[in-house]
């Protein structure tokens, strides 16, 4: 008890520390560390950046920042989508949600600049405030397991509801382990955040993040470690984790879901179905090629991805939408459609794309999809170029990410990705070290 009063206490002098160099450090890191939280405190920490920026508005530290306005040219055009929505209700309510690609971006602009240094300390207590919600997640897993005995209480949606949504907290989840991954030298501490934070991660299933998870950390032990002696170790590490991953049997039993549901017709679901009403999974082929399907029929991930990016196809066919789309967060009517003419089970005309660069596509057209793979590609650009890993780690998370979510469709999405996209590439390419260094 007495050490964690006394970690405590330390760092809350380290955060005045940093507060006294530069006042806005304490309102950008609350808006970071809130996220998973409810959205109407992920409003009330955004409220507060507001007002300190305006309050605190001086001429001249304002400036232009090219790669910053991308967000806010994106939210400016979600809001002329008004003039052409098919869904205006709609596209009003998802008017307020998209706020962060306009306020994030211009409070950063007006506040005094921050160093890298500085960027890298909110990155330190983002990740020690996801390590937090590690906790809470698993000792509320465990309590709900001892009221009911049932176990699915500690994997996927389950463990951290389905409105704060697996695939969110592990892309959050990744952030957070690489910043301790990157750090030259560890304390037992910090050893033990990134093991509570890799048995989340596992825990969550969400397979593609664990896919590029193992890439990236590949990648970064090949090209970024200088340690010789720690390599093997690491290696070690990586290669335990993966078998983990393997040999779980949630995770397992997806990944054979998608793999039987390719190699063999019909194959028949037998985690959803039951003897008497027999579920098949549909496979990738029939997905894009079958013209109507039974009630019965499951679409494994990949499957339902490709199913959606078929129905765009027929879209974009039948309706005039190329350079305006239907409006934003207007495609609910079209998709639920297309359950109809195709026959699918009715929850089916209720989901989204699952692909960012559709979604954008289908509500804001070409000029928004041209918009968001503007600044995937300027991310990645900065990132490379600065060799700062974290950065890396970033911008590929999110490429891959926005193939299989419309991450952006919620709030949460929106301020995570504005946040971290503005604070990796505020900070000046000249600034940022020609090699991997710890800061902190």
């Amino acid at each position: 008890m007495a050490n964690t009063y006394n970690y405590l206490r330390i760092a809350l002098q380290k955060l005045k520390l940093e507060n006294s160099r530069n006042p806005a450090f304490f309102y950008i890191t609350l808006v970071a560390c809130c996220i998973p939280l409810s959205y109407g405190i992920n409003s009330v920490a955004l409220g507060l950046l507001v007002l300190y920026s305006v309050f605190t508005f001086k001429k001249a530290n304002f400036r232009i920042e090219k790669t910053l306005l991308l967000p806010v040219a994106l939210f400016a055009l979600m809001l002329v989508s008004l003039l052409w929505t098919h869904d205006m209700s709609g596209s009003l309510r998802a008017l307020s949600k998209g706020l962060p690609l306009l306020i994030i971006p211009m409070c950063l602009l007006i506040l005094p600049p921050m160093t890298q240094k500085q960027v890298r300390a909110i990155f330190k207590y983002f990740s020690y405030g996801m390590v937090a919600f590690t906790m809470f997640y698993l000792v509320k897993s465990m309590v709900r397991f001892a009221l009911t005995g049932n176990t699915d209480v500690f994997f996927y949606h389950e463990l951290v509801t389905e409105d704060v949504n697996a695939i969110h907290v592990s892309t959050y989840v990744v952030v957070a382990l690489f910043y301790f991954i990157t750090k030259t030298s560890r304390s037992t501490r910090e050893i033990a955040s990134m093991v509570l934070l890799t048995i989340l991660l596992i825990l969550l299933s969400s397979k593609n993040i664990l896919i590029v998870f193992g890439l990236l950390s590949c990648y970064y032990l090949w090209y970024f470690n200088s340690r010789p002696k720690g390599k093997l170790i690491k290696w070690g590490i990586v290669l335990f984790v993966i078998l983990i991953v393997v040999l779980s049997s949630r995770i397992k039993q997806r990944m054979w879901i998608e793999l039987e549901s390719n190699i063999t017709q019909y194959s028949i679901n037998h985690q959803i179905g039951t003897h008497a009403e027999r579920v098949y999974n549909v496979s990738v082929k029939d997905a894009w090629n079958k013209e109507r399907f039974a009630k019965n029929d499951f679409f494994p991930g990949s499957a339902f991805r490709v199913y959606q990016l078929r129905i765009f196809k027929e879209m974009l066919t039948e309706d005039s939408i190329f350079l305006t789309g239907y409006g934003l967060n207007a495609t609910d009517f079209k998709i639920a459609q297309k359950q109809v003419e195709h026959n699918l089970f009715e929850e089916y005309g209720r989901k989204n794309f699952h692909n960012e660069y559709v979604q954008v596509f289908a509500e804001l057209g070409f000029f928004g999809l041209v918009l968001l793979l503007i600044m995937v590609s300027i991310n990645l650009r900065n990132a490379l170029k600065s060799k700062d890993f974290m950065h890396i780690s970033f911008a590929v998370l999110m490429i891959s990410l926005f193939l299989t979510e419309s991450f952006l469709s919620r709030q949460r999405g929106i301020i995570f990705f504005t946040i971290m996209y503005c604070l990796f590439n505020l900070v000046k390419t000249s600034d940022r070290p020609q090699k991997q260094k710890e800061l902190t």
